[in-house]
């Protein structure tokens, strides 16, 4: 009986087992039909997790490079900038930062170890090279940060043009700029929802002035406070058109021209810093051409005079290298948030440091502290006084210690050179065979004998050392004339030798240098503030471009302009800040100091336009011209950028191309031609004396003769 229903059970659940592979094929069939089940497996295929993400790595390198000492640093510099492009999205954050860092160092641990290749020789310029590294790293993440400020703008250009459609249809700001808003996987559009939030919020202001701390570029900020003015006063039909999509047209058309002004200064500015950095790997295989194929050149190249200009071409090289960066960075929009406690701070917080610095910095309300803060304005320079301070003392210090070591060095290098060298005639060209360098250092090695034992006793005379060496046996059966020379030799060498120590005035020149490298920062400000006189022009048409957009707006006056130019001024910026600060106590007055606060003519004729518009006429007659000659100034705007973009692009490469002519002129030529001139004048005086040698003896011979 139990073996029964055994039987029957196993029977039913096969016949069960059968009809549910029959329901199985017929649904399968008829979802196929319907497409259902592509859908299922497009929906499975989507909630699959993926065996490798690269989004998942990122996440995990930014944890790993946040533990690392160094790299973190550089870390928190690339979140610095991120944060501004990408509000609020940590996700998205960590992973450009790592993905940017991970490229960075692709790219640099190559050029690490081919650096390391080429100068373990030489363990200063390898040590030198290595920190020069850390400058190149900063320009690589800066030039992918700037990658994606550059994609955001051009991003914004579709992004007003779908807002001037979507305003048509909802004919509201803030809806308009919520409906484009809804695209997730552009950047742009994190900022079309803060600008939202902020145009919908309670306190619109308040928050809008925060905004306009965070903001990517000025013409978000231009598009936030353009938003924010027509939800507040209304639009108005000018010209048989709304006066806000006019506006937004107008900001349109800057984007474009600051587009291309990018793009070109892209292209002249290309590869520049890597040709500046270039000539310093270069320096040990030219080094070794010129020595394997010139051997007289090795007393120039293993010695003092190589390694002083060694060190000119690294630190003219680091100069023009922070030079282009200075210059590129001054033709771009692009700013990376300020650090709030830099090393400079942390020196000028400490005991030490703070009563150094107090000490040197120029005391309140003096010609000196008036004449330093100007020029950090006129600059633009986002430091403060103590920092500058602080950059000039470390540059001092570190300047003198460079120097200091660097003439201990040199003397090491001259007394190394002497015991180590062959000691053998110079060939012109070539080198010595396998068994004349044996020779030559079987020489030097019994030379260094004599120069161990009368090192440093200045009473030694080229007699003593003859008869020391007429008892050597290494000299044992050689002829007078043979002793003679060698002992002129190692007594050429120890003269070298007892020469080679450390001199006061080599002490007078390291503070020397000190002092100049002293000056260094304020002398970075003062070409920092040429960089940006170039781009006053540029500025005043923004400024040109900001009034032609605010003047036909209802209920606008002269303060609000000038509040409006202070936000996105640069050159400008602390004449305007003192103009809106004194402008409660008398408008006109507060406009005539900003007028004497500057000398750039065609800013003096804008105020004197804001000027006319306090009393005596309206906003939109005051800058009438503006709107009727728009077409003139557009192209007088494209004019000023060639123009600009040409200049900068001349320094840039006269500085670029300075360190490589250096290195070939300065390192590798006129070496070859002075040394080999020397030599070659060098060879001819030995033959001269040979043959006056060999006539005065055929004269005396033929004198004795009967």
């Amino acid at each position: 009986m139990g073996n029964n229903i055994l039987i029957y059970l196993m029977g039913g659940a096969g016949a069960l087992f059968v009809l549910v592979l029959i329901a199985y094929f017929i649904l399968h069939q008829i979802m196929s039909k319907n497409g259902d089940l592509k859908k299922i497996k497009q929906l499975q295929q989507g909630t699959k997790e993926q065996k490798f993400s690269s989004q998942i790595l990122s996440q995990k390198l930014y944890l790993i490079y946040r533990k690392i000492p160094g790299i973190n640093r550089y870390l928190k510099k690339l979140r610095r900038r991120l944060e501004i492009i990408n509000l609020e999205d940590e996700y998205l954050i960590r992973t450009q930062a790592a993905k940017i860092l991970t490229k960075s160092l692709i790219i640099i641990l190559p050029i690490t170890l081919l650096i390391i290749l080429l100068t373990k020789s030489d363990i200063m310029l390898l040590l030198i090279l290595l920190i020069f590294e850390i400058f190149i790293i900063e320009t690589l993440m800066s030039g992918a940060v700037d990658k994606i400020d550059n994609k955001i703008l051009k991003q914004q250009i579709d992004f007003f043009a779908e807002i001037r459609h979507a305003y048509h249809e909802y004919n509201m700001v803030e809806e308009a700029i919520y409906a484009v808003s809804q695209n997730d996987e552009l950047e742009i559009s994190r900022q079309g929802d803060r600008i939202y939030e902020i145009l919908v919020s309670d306190e619109p202001e308040e928050e809008l002035e925060k905004y306009y701390d965070i903001a990517p570029n000025s013409y978000l900020k231009e598009f936030a406070g353009l938003s924010y003015l027509t939800k507040e006063f209304g639009d108005r039909t000018v010209d048989g058109g709304s006066l806000y999509l006019k506006n937004l047209n107008n900001i349109t058309q800057e984007m474009q021209i600051e587009i291309l002004k990018r793009e070109k200064l892209d292209y002249v500015f290309q590869s520049l810093s890597f040709i500046a950095a270039a000539p310093i790997l270069l320096i040990d295989p030219i080094k070794n051409w010129a020595v394997s194929q010139f051997s007289f050149t090795s007393t120039f190249y293993e010695g003092k005079g190589g390694l002083i200009v060694q060190v000119l071409l690294v630190i003219i090289t680091f100069i023009c290298y922070m030079l282009i960066r200075k210059i590129k960075d001054n033709g771009s929009n692009v700013t990376g948030g300020q650090e709030e406690n830099p090393w400079q701070s942390k020196i000028y917080s400490s005991a030490l440091g703070n009563k150094i610095i107090n000490l040197l910095i120029p005391k309140k309300n003096t010609k000196e502290e008036r004449k330093i803060n100007k020029l950090m304005k006129d600059a633009a320079s986002k430091s403060k006084i103590e920092w500058i301070y602080v950059n000039r003392v470390v540059t001092c210090v570190a300047a003198f210690f460079v120097v200091f070591f660097l003439f201990i060095q040199m003397h090491n290098m001259a007394i190394n050179y002497v015991y180590t060298q062959p000691s053998a005639d110079f060939n012109i060209v070539g080198q010595m065979s396998a068994a004349d360098v044996i020779k030559a250092m079987e020489i030097t090695n019994d030379d260094n004998i004599y120069l161990d034992k009368y090192r440093g006793n200045t009473d030694v005379t080229q007699d003593m050392i003859v008869k020391e060496i007429k008892n050597s046996s290494f000299y044992k059966g050689a002829t007078a004339d043979a002793v003679t020379a060698a002992a002129a030799r190692i007594y050429g060498k120890l003269q070298t030798i007892n020469k080679e120590y450390f001199q006061w005035f080599e002490l007078l020149i390291a503070f020397a240098l000190a002092i100049v490298a002293y000056q260094g920062p304020i002398w970075m400000l003062y070409f920092q503030k040429r960089m940006r006189q170039m781009a006053m022009e540029d500025e005043v048409m923004q400024f040109q471009t900001i009034i032609m957009m605010l003047m036909k707006i209802e209920r606008i006056n002269v303060e609000m302009i000038l509040e409006w130019l202070e936000r996105y001024a640069n050159i400008f910026k602390s004449p305007i800040t003192k103009c809106v600060n004194n402008y409660e106590s008398g408008a006109w007055e507060a406009l005539e100091e900003l007028k004497n606060d500057t000398t750039y003519q065609p800013f003096i004729r804008l105020v004197e336009s804001l000027q006319a518009a306090v009393e005596r006429i309206p906003i939109v007659e005051a800058f009438d011209e503006l709107d009727t000659e728009r077409a003139y100034y557009q192209e007088k705007r494209k004019d000023a950028n060639e123009r600009l973009i040409s200049k900068q692009g001349l320094i840039g490469r006269g500085i670029g191309f300075a360190p490589m002519i250096i290195l070939f002129v300065g390192y590798l030529i006129i070496p070859l031609v002075l040394i080999g001139i020397m030599s070659t004048m060098q060879s001819f005086s030995s033959m001269q004396s040979m043959t006056g040698g060999a006539t005065v003896q055929s004269v005396t011979s033929l004198q004795g003769a009967p």
